[in-house]
C-alpha cells in the first residue's frame, strides 16, 4: 500500500528558494523505499512577490493552503521589506489560522560537527524547546500614539490564556515523558508582575498530573547562562513565545551552526496542516552562491515525515545526516568543510 501527502511547498526568499529542493529530494528517495509518495504545490509568496504586488500573499492565502498534509517553507526576510511586514504578512497568518501553537526545535550536538562550547560533546547535548507559538508577548494588541513628536508612545500588551499555558504545558509535559523526564519552565516571575507568575502556576499545576516528569522552573537570565555552561543538563524546556524564540536560536548555536537547526509548527490536533521550517533565515549575504547549509530543512522534513505518521522514515533521513556529518568528508563551510548546498545535497541522496 502506498500513501500520498500533499504538500504545500512556501520556498520565501533567498536561501530559502535553495534549501527547498533538497528537502523534497530527500523526502522522494526515503518515500520510494516506504511506500510514500509526495505531490508539491509551489508558491511564491515571499519578500519579493510583496514588492511587486504589496503583499506576502494573495488575500485567499490561507485557503488556498488549507486542504493540505503539510506545509514546508524556506526562509522569508528580505533587505527593504521590514521584518515586522515579512513575519505579519505571512508566517504568523499561518500559524495563528491553522492553530499552531507549538513551535518545537529539537537541538542536538551531532558527531562532526563541533560545538563552540568546549564542555559540549556530542550525544551527551539532546534537548528540545517547546516554545508557545500562538499568544504571550506577540500579541497584536497594543498601539503607537503621537508620532514623531517627544511625547510619542508605544504599547504593547502581552496575552497568556490559561488553555493557551495548559496546551503548551501539556504538550512538554508530554514530550518529556517519551524522552527522559525532565522539563525545564523558563520564567521570570521575579521581575513580570503578572504573565509569569500566572504562567508558573498553571504549568506547576499541569506537571501534577505527570508524576513521572520532574519539572523544574528557571529565570530566563540565568537559564540562558545555565544553557551555555551545562547543556547537557536539559532535556525539554518549555517557554513563552518571546523566551522560547530567544533560547533556541542560542541553543542552536550551542549545537554547532544555526544551519542545521530545524523547527515545526504543530497543530496537535491535527484540524489544520502544519508548517516545517528551517530557522536560518533567509541569510541574504551568501544567497545564490550554492553556500547554503540544506541540513536545517531537511531536518524540519524529517520532522514532517515524523508528523505525517512516517516515523521510520524520518529516523532513516536523520541516520543518513548523522552518518554523514559523522565521517566529516562531506560538510557545508558553516559545518568546518568546503561542499556547496549541490554538493552535500548528493552526497547525502547517494547515502540514502
Amino acid at each position: 500500500m502506498s500513501t500520498t501527502h500533499r504538500i504545500a511547498l512556501i520556498p520565501g526568499d533567498g536561501i530559502g528558494q535553495e534549501v527547498i529542493p533538497p528537502a523534497t529530494a530527500v523526502l522522494d528517495a526515503v518515500g520510494r523505499r516506504h511506500g510514500i509518495s509526495f505531490t508539491y504545490d509551489g508558491f511564491d509568496w515571499s519578500c519579493e512577490r510583496y514588492a511587486h504586488e504589496g503583499a506576502m500573499m494573495p488575500a485567499d492565502g490561507l485557503d488556498r493552503i488549507r486542504s493540505h498534509d503539510a506545509i514546508l517553507l524556506g526562509a522569508v526576510g528580505w533587505p527593504g521589506v521590514p521584518d515586522h511586514v515579512s513575519l505579519w504578512g505571512l508566517l504568523i497568518p499561518i500559524r495563528r489560522a491553522f492553530a499552531q501553537y507549538v513551535n518545537l526545535r529539537p537541538i542536538a550536538v551531532l558527531e562532526g560537527v563541533p560545538s563552540p562550547l568546549s564542555g559540549a560533546k556530542a550525544g551527551e547535548v539532546d534537548l528540545v524547546v517547546v516554545r508557545e507559538n500562538a499568544e504571550g508577548e506577540y500579541s497584536e494588541i497594543g498601539g503607537r500614539m503621537n508620532r514623531g513628536l517627544p511625547s510619542e508612545l508605544a504599547v504593547q500588551e502581552a496575552v497568556f490564556t490559561r488553555a493557551g499555558i495548559v496546551r503548551i504545558a501539556d504538550h512538554a509535559l508530554t514530550l518529556a515523558a517519551s524522552r527522559r523526564g525532565h522539563v525545564t519552565s523558563a520564567t521570570k516571575s521575579n521581575g513580570i508582575v503578572h504573565t509569569m507568575p500566572f504562567w508558573d502556576e498553571v504549568v506547576a499545576e499541569r506537571a501534577a498530573a505527570y508524576p513521572g516528569v520532574e519539572l523544574r522552573s528557571e529565570h530566563i537570565d540565568a537559564l540562558a547562562a545555565k544553557l551555555v555552561l551545562r547543556p547537557a543538563d536539559f532535556d525539554v524546556i518549555v517557554a513563552s513565545n518571546l523566551f522560547g524564540d530567544i533560547l533556541s536560536d542560542l541553543a542552536a548555536a550551542v549545537a554547532g551552526s544555526i544551519g542545521i537547526a530545524p523547527s515545526g509548527n504543530l497543530n496537535p490536533e491535527r484540524e489544520f496542516p502544519s508548517m516545517f521550517e528551517p530557522v536560518h533565515g533567509s541569510a541574504p549575504d551568501i544567497a545564490g552562491k550554492d553556500l547554503a547549509n540544506p541540513l536545517g530543512a531537511i531536518w524540519s522534513a524529517s520532522m514532517m515525515l515524523d508528523h505525517l505518521g512516517h516515523p521510520e522514515a524520518g529516523a532513516e533521513v536523520l541516520d543518513a545526516v548523522r552518518a554523514q556529518l559523522a565521517e566529516g568528508q562531506v560538510r557545508t563551510r558553516d559545518m568546518g568543510g568546503t561542499a556547496g548546498t549541490a554538493e552535500f545535497t548528493r552526497a547525502l541522496l547517494d547515502r540514502l
